[in-house]
């Protein structure tokens, strides 16, 4: 269906004459499905997925720098495998990514994920390849590579926070990580959009769903009406009966 409306817009362009059928099939709604909360990992999980990486072997500072970023900055895979040297700042402490829809937006990094990313950079030497992640024979990662990177360092971190291994894994978890991260630490829907870049604000509401920490703020402030107290008495009959038993 969504290839259906792609093929109908760009007809709408290019055959005027059938506009007003081009508009009837626009309008046929998409089917309904359920709307699941967001998977993401908690604190403790994002702490031993960061961690599980190497630090003393090449693809081990590789892993840890794209994680971080991924986790700090919630970048899509496409982001994170398009990024470029020329994108980051000076000492690492920001850089620009170009998002969905050729939306360039500009983001900070944590002290963590800074130095992490400079570790990467001092070691992955002068190539050709513009791309800030490489694989060993210095081409780009693909998204698959990435996928396949997250998905190992996951086992190795099952092993110290067992409920990671019950969890969905792949590279969009980390970016609504972020978001929930975000989230709980602004309350504020309008600046979680801004960090992942989302064109409409409404596409922001699926996380303000996941998370139960401003509905417990919502019942704080709520005054729950009184419970009518009372005691419950059985019949004389039932308790004559139980001591006849006894």
């Amino acid at each position: 269906m969504a290839a259906i409306r792609a093929f109908f817009r760009f007809l709408q362009h290019r055959e005027p004459a059938a506009l007003e059928q081009i508009r009837r099939v626009l309008a046929i709604p998409f089917k309904r499905t359920d709307t699941r909360l967001v998977v993401h990992f908690d604190r403790d999980e994002v702490q031993a997925l960061l961690d599980a990486p190497d630090p003393t072997t090449r693809d081990g500072i590789r892993d840890r720098a794209m994680l971080h970023l991924a986790v700090c900055a919630g970048l899509r895979v496409s982001e994170s495998t398009g990024l470029r040297i020329a994108d980051v700042g000076a000492q690492a402490a920001s850089f620009r990514v170009l998002g969905k829809g050729r939306r360039e937006r500009a983001l900070p990094l944590w002290k963590p994920a800074a130095a992490a990313l400079r570790a990467w950079l001092a070691v992955r030497g002068a190539l050709s390849t513009p791309e800030v992640f490489v694989n060993a024979r210095g081409d780009p990662l693909s998204r698959w590579g990435v996928a396949y990177i997250l998905r190992r360092h996951v086992l190795t971190a099952s092993q110290r926070c067992a409920s990671l291994a019950s969890k969905q894994a792949s590279p969009h978890v980390l970016r609504h990580t972020c978001a929930m991260m975000v989230l709980q630490a602004t309350q504020d829907i309008r600046k979680v959009s801004l960090w992942l870049g989302h064109a409409n604000l409404a596409t922001t509401e699926v996380y303000v769903r996941a998370d139960p920490g401003q509905k417990l703020e919502a019942i704080e402030t709520m005054v729950p009406p009184n419970l009518r107290k009372g005691k419950f008495r059985p019949p004389d009959r039932l308790i004559a009966l139980l001591k006849t038993k006894m």
